[in-house]
């Protein structure tokens, strides 16, 4: 036996001995069992048998650090009772799925973007990690969204307006007042600080409170936020869901992926913002995960200003125009709005204004989980049967929540 390895030694005949050695002496044995020479016992035979561990040393490193699995719960026959000891954490094996982590990704997506964002504009966070604290926030956003992408009898009836006959304005103005009621605290709590001499805070909140009204007033603040938080935290989140269900759904990208990652700066580190330039793999990832899943599959609703020819077509003033991104195979296309392409985030003065935060947050969010982690989907289902289905607002989201067991590297 190697120096260093753990044996398991059982032997059958009048007696049964069993023990466990670890670098060449006993460190667990388990008491003489006499059978008798005309028991007929066959190798065959199974026994449950109880050990005892000299001291905590050797159960850690002799038996732990070896590999030799004394992790499990021996449940009772007792406790078998209403199938308890098949169900019970206490009674789970080391090696069942229960033990690990099940992480909802979207969700943690979701929070991890929300307070980016809040801190990046309020120096806090706005839920707490280890809480359900962004769970309401998250379904109201969710609400907002499934709202607005509804197709609305008074776009295109605008004599029905008053009438409000889905009542989707209604609801809207429900969510809104949420929103608009929780940036309005925010920033009352800053106002106090700030006539307290506290200006320890430098952020978004401080250079707008510092602006002149007359430039830019508290109801435009409060506004600006809500849309700064409502599109900045959804659409961020559900780009990172969709690109890790693609991943998981193709394991040999996702091996790619790791491998560029290691290459570049090392299995199980962070990603900063400056290595992305050189992660290109990461970037074709992102970049296609934008193409299949865009944030808002019809860009926000434009309308023209004016009469204008557009490909030997007149389009009226006042039109409500949509616009659908064509697919792209070039890896050089970018999705700045240079390229019409792939336009994920609009183009032009339109453009979504969290743009420059978005790409920065993505591919380092994206290139961590995956570097940092292994991954296996949640149930044991294999990567073909990855539910992929949609549900539509605004946003396109996943229809179900992507459940998988990160293992840290």
């Amino acid at each position: 036996m190697q120096k260093g390895q753990v044996s398991v030694g059982v032997r059958l005949g009048t007696q049964v001995r069993a023990g466990v050695r670890y670098r060449g002496r006993v460190l667990v044995r388990v008491p003489r069992l006499d059978l008798g020479s005309g028991s007929g016992l066959r190798p065959s035979l199974r026994l449950n048998v109880r050990v005892e561990v000299g001291s905590r040393e050797e159960f850690q490193v002799g038996c732990l650090r070896s590999g030799f699995d004394l992790g499990s719960g021996f449940a009772p026959d007792a406790l078998g009772a209403c199938n308890q000891s098949d169900f019970s954490v206490v009674w789970l094996s080391v090696n069942n799925s229960q033990w690990r982590t099940l992480l909802d990704i979207g969700r943690a997506a979701f929070r991890t973007s929300l307070n980016l964002l809040s801190n990046t504009i309020f120096s806090k966070d706005l839920t707490d990690p280890f809480s359900d604290s962004d769970k309401e926030f998250k379904e109201l956003v969710w609400n907002i969204m499934a709202e607005a992408g509804k197709p609305n009898l008074v776009d295109f009836f605008p004599f029905l307006k008053k009438i409000d006959p889905q009542g989707i304005r209604r609801r809207l103005t429900n969510h809104f007042s949420k929103v608009l009621q929780l940036m309005s605290g925010l920033i009352d709590e800053r106002l106090k600080e700030r006539e307290m001499g506290n200006q320890e805070n430098v952020d978004v909140l401080d250079a707008l409170l510092s602006i002149s009204p007359e430039e830019i007033d508290r109801n435009h603040i409060e506004h600006l936020y809500l849309d700064l938080f409502v599109a900045g935290t959804d659409t961020t989140s559900n780009t990172l869901e969709w690109a890790m269900a693609e991943l998981l759904k193709n394991p040999h990208t996702l091996e790619k992926a790791q491998k560029e990652l290691a290459q570049v700066i090392g299995r199980g580190k962070l990603v900063d913002e400056a290595d992305v330039a050189h992660l290109t793999y990461l970037q074709c990832i992102v970049k296609e995960a934008l193409r299949l899943h865009p944030p808002v599959s019809l860009l926000i609703p434009l309308k023209v200003e004016e009469d204008v020819e557009l490909c030997g077509y007149t389009v009226p003033k006042g039109s409500q125009v949509l616009v659908n991104p064509e697919r792209f195979w070039e890896s050089e296309i970018d999705v700045r709005g240079r390229d019409f392409e792939l336009i994920p985030f609009g183009a032009g003065r339109r453009i979504y204004p969290g743009l420059p935060l978005a790409i920065s947050i993505i591919p380092v969010t994206l290139g961590s989980l995956i570097n940092t982690f292994n991954w296996k989907l949640h149930g044991g289902i294999a990567p073909n049967d990855l539910d992929m289905d949609e549900k539509f607002g605004i946003t396109l989201a996943k229809a179900q929540p992507l459940l998988a067991i990160p293992t840290p590297v």
